[in-house]
């Protein structure tokens, strides 16, 4: 079969030949429906010298079951599922300490273009399948679909860790797709002011639309000063930072207040990274009850089903963070290519699959 992954780590990505992948008992082999490359995808390709030659990418989108395993009990071929980003082996040890993510070891619940081959393939395995996608109900949009799994759920799950509660005031740093699903996740939790950092004026305007009380741009000036002629001074409660250098954790812990939490969902490429230790007064010292956390974004059938039942009910709408459509598998190139020239007017590129 043909995909799209990496032909020489740090160099170079193409089309690759390999064995078409046969499904396991708890297993489903599936061929795309619609694919959306991933900035992570780009960063894999650009930054990890250890990933294999030849692994495919892709790890966002819908496919359609071709064949399952004989302990597959709840889909069958023919079926239209969402896939996300994180499909654990549910029968590792690890989750029962309640981190499906890293069951398996650190990050072991990514197998879609880590572990195993991804989605940029004529067609891809999903392991322990009855309990990793979910068939998409009716009102839910193919598109809503395909972000649903990777975009929405970790966005999502920034406010989560952020524990963002009535009338909190709160800063997104980074208002990408991610970030812009992060604005979404606060606000349905109650902030009562959501301040956002970016500088593109797509993804500004986009987090004005999806609830954004103000937006300031990073090139403009000190961040924590825009922040702070915004609030007049009042420091925030939660900072929740979806993109920027990592130097970007000294301004989430100046605007912050005591008992304040940083919560972070970005990569922040493979750089080694140390938080400072606080002694002025803005940052209120070292004893300070400041929390800092991050991780990766949660997976799974039911965290699915559960944000595509919001959508289904019109809660909010994914959709609008699609800016290019593009058609046909061969198109996968020119998408990948697209969201790694970081163009001034992209959010999402999604690939629509000819079947």
């Amino acid at each position: 079969m043909k995909g799209f992954g990496i032909i020489e780590p740090l160099k170079q990505v193409g089309w690759v030949e390999k064995e078409m992948p046969v499904a396991g008992p708890y297993e489903a082999v599936l061929e795309p429906v619609a694919l959306i490359p991933c900035t992570s995808d780009v960063d894999t390709a650009a930054e990890n010298p250890n990933i294999p030659v030849g692994r495919i990418l892709g790890h966002e989108g819908v496919g359609r079951i071709v064949s399952v395993g004989s302990e597959v009990k709840d889909f069958v071929p023919g079926d239209i599922v969402a896939v996300p980003a994180v499909t654990p082996m549910w029968r590792d040890l690890n989750v029962q300490d309640n981190r499906h993510q890293h069951a398996g070891g650190y990050l072991g619940g990514r197998y879609l273009s880590s572990k195993w081959d991804g989605m940029f393939a004529e067609y891809f395995k999903v392991p322990d399948v009855d309990l990793n996608v979910a068939k998409i109900p009716e009102g839910v949009s193919l598109e809503a679909a395909a972000l649903v799994g990777d975009m929405v759920t970790t966005g999502f799950h920034a406010a989560e860790m952020a524990d963002i509660q009535y009338g909190d005031d709160v800063v997104v740093v980074g208002i990408g797709p991610v970030g812009l699903m992060a604005v979404v996740g606060c606000k349905l939790r109650g902030a009562a002011h959501i301040y956002c950092v970016g500088h593109r004026p797509i993804t500004r305007q986009r987090a004005m639309e999806f609830g954004a009380t103000a937006t300031v741009d990073y090139q403009e000036g000190p961040i924590v000063d825009q922040i702070m002629a915004l609030t007049g001074g009042k420091q925030i409660d939660k900072v929740l930072i979806c993109g920027g250098e990592p130097t970007i954790f000294n301004d989430a812990l100046s605007m912050i207040k005591y008992n304040g939490i940083v919560s972070n969902v970005a990569g922040h490429g493979r750089t080694r990274l140390q938080l400072p230790i606080y002694t002025t007064e803005a940052g209120y010292g070292f004893c300070s009850h400041k929390t800092v956390t991050g991780g990766l974004c949660p997976g799974g059938r039911r965290r699915v089903e559960r944000l595509m039942g919001m959508i289904q009910s019109g809660r909010f709408e994914p959709e609008k963070l699609i800016t290019h459509k593009f058609y046909g598998f061969d198109a996968i190139e020119d998408a990948f290519r697209l969201m790694a020239g970081r163009p001034q007017d992209i959010i999402k590129p999604i690939v629509y699959i000819d079947k």
